[in-house]
């Protein structure tokens, strides 16, 4: 099976789960989605991670082929969530001499995982900075908590300059699929480790000291180029700062009164030079891409009918979604509706006021209803207000 073979000593194990339809329970993955697991033969033989207990069989049999007839000495766990530690018990059970390699919490969470599996004589206690020494192969633990779990670690492989690097660098989408890395992984860093930037940020830093060359993440294409481009995105991701200059306009309608009203500050801003403006239907499109391109923009731009006195669902889902991935360091606007009492703008500027460095734009469209040729000039007002 030397067509897994990813380098000298390291080959990859892992399986593509077409099957899921929601990751996580809520992200939707129409390409799927990729359980990655590495193997290295050396003098020892270390086994990095599992993979989804839905996907244990195949893993498994990639396993023994690739092993051909030799025994793991070590299962390395960097991660404990089931997508990646599912199969740990399946595994230990066939591999009886296996000791399993991970740090004191990981130690801790796993018999909630798997409360009938009795380690106790297999285990190998890692920390910061300590190794494991395979032969020609060396694997250096840095610890990496909350990227995006607290017992999350990461093995940097000194030999061929390797970063095993957990759920960091990871995309949604299976191995057999060709697409952009930039869009499916910022929509994956966004949504699922986006709340942790401060963390994440620790953790390049300690990553800067290492020679890295290769990026074998636990989701999507091992990285072997180009890592800058990576690693740049990763930064600006986890500082919190916008990748493009350009609005976001994320709306909701109820008859298409409020959606009309977003596409005439669309057409006002481009009128005006805006190169770019994304808009989305928070009722139609992707939620977790909504709250990507809400990163991904300097401006935002939220547009919403009143509803029972409060805000629409979808937007006040969405506001959600911000506040609990740390939205900050943006230019926000306000599109507002309402037939008899218009007080959506105020109900999402007060959703928002506890975000850091949010700049908030007093000029605000508010239609009664339907837009109307009187209404022409809010929308002026309020680009010009985006552009400044």
């Amino acid at each position: 099976m030397e067509n897994n073979k990813l380098t000298d000593r390291v080959y990859y194990i892992g399986v593509n789960d077409r099957d899921i339809d929601l990751f996580e329970g809520q992200y939707a993955v129409p390409n799927g989605i990729s359980y990655n697991s590495y193997i290295i033969i050396d003098e020892k033989v270390a086994v990095m991670d599992t993979v989804d207990l839905c996907k244990c069989d195949e893993w498994m049999d990639n396993l023994e082929k690739t092993l051909k007839n030799r025994e793991p000495d070590y299962l390395v766990v960097l991660h404990l969530e089931p997508d990646h530690a599912g199969s740990i018990e399946k595994f230990l059970n066939k591999y009886k001499k296996t000791k399993v390699v991970s740090n004191a919490k990981s130690f801790l969470m796993l018999p909630q995982f798997f409360e009938k599996l009795n380690i106790e004589e297999r285990k190998v206690v890692v920390a910061e900075g300590q190794s494991l020494n395979l032969g020609t192969s060396e694997l250096v633990f840095v610890m990496a908590p909350m990227v995006h779990w607290p017992e999350v670690m990461v093995a940097y492989e000194k030999s061929e300059k390797i970063l095993f690097s957990a759920d960091g660098f990871g995309k949604f989408g299976a191995l057999d699929v060709e697409e952009e890395w930039d869009c499916e992984a910022r929509r994956y860093y966004i949504n699922i480790v986006g709340k942790y930037g401060n963390q994440v940020q620790a953790l390049l830093k300690k990553a800067s000291s290492l020679d890295i060359q290769k990026i074998f993440p636990l989701h999507g294409p091992m990285l072997t180029e180009n890592l800058a481009h990576y690693i740049n995105k990763y930064d600006i991701w986890s500082s919190y700062r916008a990748e493009d200059e350009g609005v976001f306009i994320a709306y909701t309608s109820i008859y298409g009164n409020t959606k009309n009203a977003a596409y005439k500050l669309k057409e006002a801003l481009e009128r005006k030079g805006v190169k770019k403006v994304a808009i989305a239907d928070l009722a139609r499109d992707d939620m977790a891409e909504c709250v990507e391109d809400a990163f991904r923009y300097d401006r935002l731009v939220l547009a919403c009918p009143t509803y029972d006195g409060g805000l629409f669902p979808f937007m006040e889902s969405f506001i959600a979604h911000l506040k609990a991935k740390n939205y900050q360091n943006r230019t926000v606007g306000f599109i507002e509706n309402g037939s008899w009492a218009p007080i959506a703008a105020k109900k999402m500027r007060d959703e928002m006021e506890g975000l850091k460095n949010i700049r908030f734009i007093d000029e605000k469209v508010t239609i009664k209803s339907s837009v109307k040729e009187s209404d022409e000039g809010q929308f002026e007002k309020l680009a010009d207000a985006l552009l400044k």
